[in-house]
């Protein structure tokens, strides 16, 4: 097992689940229902079968395509969703 990657990973996911709408509604959901441990168990098994299926993409596409491609196509995708909630925000929508 590579734990410095184990390391990395989970520090990089932390991070950007920190604040996202995915930890929000977590939150809202335990306000409104009383249930915490119930809302920690059905939010915690969503993360790990989201996680799984992006770990199986993952092996899959790096079969078929070049990681470094890989790389170029997220990066791409993450500056397209930018421009466009910078375009939305800018003309006031």
């Amino acid at each position: 097992m590579d734990w410095k990657l184990v390391g990395v990973t989970f520090g990089a996911i932390f991070l950007a689940e920190l604040g996202d709408k995915t930890q929000l509604a977590t939150f809202l959901m335990t306000a409104k229902s009383g249930s915490p441990w119930a809302v920690f168990l059905g939010s915690s098994l969503a993360l790990v079968l989201a996680s799984l299926l992006g770990v199986l993409a993952g092996a899959w596409l790096s079969k078929l395509i070049p990681p470094t491609y890989l790389q170029l196509g997220a990066a791409a995708g993450f500056v397209i969703i930018g421009c466009l909630m910078f375009y939305q925000v800018w003309r006031g929508g």
